[in-house]
Parts: structure tokens; C-alpha cells; sequence
């Protein structure tokens, strides 16, 4: 059921969520994220996740209505011109849409390797701190079929609402589990013979093309100015690179995400047909 409201103000109380948008750890601790934009939206709403909010102009109330109305929760939907909104949100809005919904139940370590197919490919990544790369990341990971997405503790959340837009919903179709200690959670994961691959671009020597990756794997991405940390890349079976020409240091973490993910599938589709 809608509850259609025109405002003026953010200052009702279930409009907390718009007013502390750049509050991110207050929203990963309320377990709610702020998705942004119209495809966003759409692909949200095809999602079983819990709506409890909208945040849009007339214009968007008017396409977006009969959608809203096939939900089965009851979502307060406010309504204000583009420019009330933006001032009120303090910045720019490209499109005039948001809404929160709720972060959903994460699997266990142990369901998310059970409900994995054979061959499994997950990613892990270690102290990503940039929000837009690492939604172009999860979009990456949507575009090459993850079955999971491990998150370390070091890590920002998938589920920020510059991390949500930067992957074009993709976050909605993959399994996460956040604030992870990541270097047992590669022991663990070895432990149930998923074989764990650093992507270091000071490897010794092995590049990408040498690795073994049409067994079930994970592919572990670090830090965008660090790399991955020395407890992580000891944990990981190998520690493999890119190869590039001389002079060039390493690839934006979600490139090399999307490099690492097209070798996974190039591999796995040469195994079948041979």
C-alpha cells in the first residue's frame, strides 16, 4: 500500500534516512541502503528486498505509481520538485528519484558455499575504500556471473548509496557478506578446496594467463593505493598479475576485477568445449 505525501521539508522522522546520506556507517549500522536513480529503482523493485520509502519529484511519482503498486509492503512515498529535493538533500540530484530499502539476510559463509554451483567463483576484497569503485566492481562481478561477494571489515559497504548507483543494481543480484576477517575466511574457504587467488601487481614473476582458475576459485582485490594486506596475500594459495609494459604500476581495482573475472570465464569456457 502507498501512502503519498507531498513535502517541503526532511524533517518527519522517516525522513531520517535522506537527511544522513553521507552518515555511512549509521545506515550500515540500521541495516538500510539509499538506492539512486531510475534504473536503480527499477531493478530494486524486481527484487523480494523490504521498501520502506521513496523519494521523488511528480514526474517520476507519475511513471513509477503503477510499479509501486504491485509491492505488498506499505511504502511512504514522498514527493517534492526536483529542486526542493535537492536542497533539501544537500546536492545534486541528477535524476529526482530515491529510495531506502532494507539491507538483506546475508548467507553464512558455509549456505553461500552450498548454494554455489561447481565450479564457484567468488570475490573478496581487501580495504576497497572508494564507494564508485567498488560498485563498477559489483557491477563487473553481476556482468561475469559471482555466485558471492566476500567483504572484509576494512572494506566499505556494497550497499552505499555511491556504491549502489555505481553498479546499476547489480548489488541485487549478488549474495554479500560484510565485515569479514578476510584472511580466515580464505583459510576457510581453502578448506572447502575453493582455490584463493591474490590479484598483486608485484607477484613473482606468475602472470594471470599461468593461473589456475577453472576449479571453484575466489579472486581476492586489495586496496587502491596499498594492495592487499600481508596477512590476506599469506593466506591466498597464489598471488598472480596482470601483464603489463614496463612503467605502468596497476589498474584501477575494478578494471583489474573485470580482467581477473574474463580470464575466470575464457578458461572455464576453453575446459568445456575441450
Amino acid at each position: 500500500m502507498l501512502h503519498i505525501q507531498t513535502i517541503s521539508t526532511l524533517d518527519l522522522p522517516e525522513l531520517q534516512p535522506y537527511r544522513t546520506l553521507r552518515r555511512h556507517d549509521e545506515h550500515r549500522r540500521e541495516r538500510i541502503f539509499v538506492a539512486e536513480g531510475e534504473k536503480t529503482l527499477r531493478r530494486l523493485l524486481e527484487t523480494p528486498f523490504f521498501l520502506t520509502s521513496v523519494l521523488l519529484t511528480p514526474e517520476w511519482l507519475a511513471i513509477f505509481d503503477p510499479l509501486l503498486r504491485t509491492r505488498h509492503e506499505n511504502i511512504q512515498v514522498f514527493v517534492a520538485e526536483k529542486a526542493i529535493l535537492e536542497n533539501l538533500t544537500g546536492f545534486t540530484m541528477f535524476q529526482g528519484i530515491m529510495a531506502v530499502a532494507k539491507n538483506p539476510t546475508a548467507p553464512t559463509l558455509a549456505e553461500l558455499l552450498a548454494q554455489s554451483p561447481n565450479p564457484s567463483l567468488f570475490v573478496a576484497t581487501d580495504g576497497i575504500s572508494n564507494a564508485e569503485n567498488l560498485g563498477t566492481l559489483v557491477r563487473n562481478c553481476a556482468a561475469f556471473s559471482v555466485d558471492g561477494l566476500l567483504i572484509s571489515q576494512s572494506s566499505s559497504s556494497p550497499f552505499l548509496r555511491r556504491a549502489v548507483r555505481s553498479s546499476m543494481g547489480g548489488i541485487f543480484n549478488i549474495p554479500v557478506i560484510e565485515e569479514l576477517d578476510l584472511a580466515q575466511t580464505i583459510g576457510e574457504l581453502r578448506r572447502n578446496k575453493v582455490h584463493c587467488v591474490a590479484a598483486h601487481p608485484h607477484a613473482s614473476g606468475k602472470t594471470l594467463n599461468a593461473a589456475h582458475l577453472r576449479t571453484s576459485c575466489c579472486i581476492v582485490l586489495g586496496n587502491e593505493s596499498d594492495g592487499i594486506s600481508d596477512p590476506v596475500l599469506a593466506a591466498c594459495d597464489e598471488a598472480v598479475a596482470i601483464p603489463m609494459p614496463e612503467g605502468v604500476d596497476s589498474l584501477n581495482v575494478s578494471s583489474a576485477g573485470a580482467v581477473f573475472l574474463y580470464e575466470v570465464q575464457r578458461q572455464r569456457r576453453e575446459s568445456a568445449v575441450g
